[in-house]
């Protein structure tokens, strides 16, 4: 069942088991996910739903795990993984060796540490889709601010951490905080913050050769809202524009409860981000799929900075909280959008006009039981272990906000648990 390609072209393990048997030829297409991490079930669904076959390559530390939809995976495979991470050539090689008895008439990743590998297999097997050029735009957090500063958008001051008479001229010009981000890790993760000269040079000191992988970058103090979009053709056919209660660096760094909910639609700020996130993906060059963009309002200014996107959708369970509020489906809808491809058709479904929220945390109980948490606004409610979360939909704006005023000072007191900020991607 393992996809082992480890080692020379000609070894026995170069040549994997599938866990379901080859599809028959002649039948509709065949998509290949790239999922390091356990997500994105409906998204395999819906591509299992439009009539295509599902092959799903995944990390073999998942393998005695049961999250994934087996009823619709036509075939599934392992690659051998260390923290969710493949060997690119071992990959490629392994497949290329799939693909002699297979077409893969698409490849997609479901998370941002997969698009690298996507963009490669797709290179190499001359698959359509985001090759490494545009990929490197929505994974690296230097491009992608180079990116936008080249035209017009407003960032925060950055600098690579590579050049030290660069960095000395940047840390005497431009005030602390500052904070020391990671190219190619995802939202908070791995994001240090340094508040003056000293922390900034132990921090530098400490990272050694691995700091050409980061970014130097003033911090703005502000509240922190995310866009989260379908696009087609180059055409961006579906945004909902929402509000982090607490900034995610702050959660990461301080503990707390992870809050976000929709923005009332026709406010000055809802037009404000859908524009700003339509200018930031049309300079991005996102032709098809969805994304998740990352903004920041400064408290001192009160003026929108874009901070980061992506080529995916929203983690933390948004894609759930977004469908609460509007019935669509982000997952779903990107399979849809990843078939129809280059000249096709299609349409993002009406969307319902309400509102949602969310609140997720760690907790101290493994199986945190929310049955005194009984308002009917609640639709939704996490099970995982040692988690708890809720999201709550209303068509009054201001019940949502009640409601995650209230259960954010319940699930403090109730569950809460903190631990410490993480280094690097966690299931």
């Amino acid at each position: 069942m393992t996809l082992d390609s480890s080692t020379g072209s000609n070894a026995p393990s170069q040549r994997p088991t599938s866990v379901y048997p080859t599809p028959a030829p002649g039948e509709p297409g065949t998509l290949l996910t790239i999922a390091s991490y356990d997500k994105g079930h409906d998204f395999l669904r819906s591509v299992k739903k439009c009539g295509w076959k599902v092959v799903l390559l995944t990390s073999e530390s998942l393998k005695d795990e049961h999250g994934f939809p087996r009823d619709v995976i036509d075939e599934l495979f392992y690659m051998p993984d260390k923290d969710k991470k493949w060997e690119p050539a071992a990959t490629l090689r392994a497949v290329s060796y799939l693909a002699r008895t297979r077409v893969f008439d698409r490849i997609v990743p479901l998370d941002d540490f997969d698009l690298e590998m996507a963009a490669m297999l797709r290179e190499h097997l001359r698959v359509p889709g985001m090759g490494d050029t545009t990929t490197r735009y929505f994974r690296d957090k230097l491009a992608m601010r180079v990116r936008a500063e080249t035209v017009g958008l407003r960032v925060p001051e950055f600098i690579h951490l590579l050049n030290d008479a660069k960095i000395a001229k940047f840390a005497d010009t431009i005030p602390a905080p500052w904070v020391v981000k990671p190219r190619f890790l995802a939202g908070a993760i791995g994001i240090k913050k340094a508040h003056d000269k000293a922390e900034l040079y132990s921090i530098i000191d400490r990272l050694g050769d691995e700091r050409t992988n980061y970014v130097l970058e003033r911090y703005v103090a502000g509240d922190i809202y995310h866009v989260d979009s379908l696009a087609y053709e180059g055409r961006l056919l579906f945004q909902r524009a929402s509000k982090y209660g607490r900034p995610p660096l702050d959660v990461s760094h301080s503990g707390d409860v992870f809050t976000s909910r929709i923005l009332p639609h026709g406010t000055d700020d809802a037009r404000a981000l859908v524009e700003m996130n339509t200018e930031v993906l049309r300079a991005m060059r996102l032709v098809r799929g969805a994304s998740h963009s990352e903004f920041i309002r400064g408290r001192d200014d009160g003026r929108f900075y874009f901070l980061e996107t992506s080529a995916r959708v929203g983690g933390a369970h948004l894609a759930d909280m977004v469908e609460a509020a509007t019935g669509i489906n982000l997952w779903a809808e990107w399979a849809k959008i990843e078939i129809a491809g280059e000249g096709g058709t299609y349409e993002v479904p009406p969307a319902r006009d309400e509102y949602a929220g969310i609140l997720v945390s760690l907790a101290k109980q493994e199986r945190p039981d929310t049955s005194a948490y009984t308002e009917p606004e609640i639709v939704w409610r996490l099970e995982k272990k040692f988690h708890v979360g809720l999201i709550v939909r209303s068509p009054k704006p201001e019940r949502v906000d009640e409601l995650l005023a209230t259960y954010l000072d319940r699930i403090r007191t109730d569950f809460h648990a903190r631990v410490p900020p993480q280094e690097r991607p966690m299931d």
